[in-house]
């Protein structure tokens, strides 16, 4: 699990690292496709924040999501629910 970075910092440093944008900056309104993510960058994207966290992530629930700030919520209720199961 990543160190005592927030949710938010850890996703947006995985997103940077796999686009090679250092500077990355998103807000909640930001979609992958915003950023320039195409389909395999979100697949590798998806792939890092699973193992970053340990947690599953569903793919018909990730269609549900329209931007960042629905994504970062349904991240933070994956490690919360991983936090209950491991408690």
């Amino acid at each position: 699990m990543p160190d005592n970075n927030t949710v938010e910092e850890t996703v947006r440093q995985i997103v940077a690292k796999r686009l090679r944008k250092p500077n990355l900056v998103f807000d909640e309104n930001t979609t992958f496709k915003d950023v320039g993510a195409d389909s395999l960058d979100i697949v590798q994207i998806l792939v890092a924040i699973e193992s970053a966290y340990g947690i599953e992530l569903d793919d018909d629930e990730l269609r549900q999501i329209p931007d960042t700030a629905g994504f970062l919520n349904y991240i933070k209720e994956k490690v919360a629910e991983r936090n209950i199961k491991d408690s």
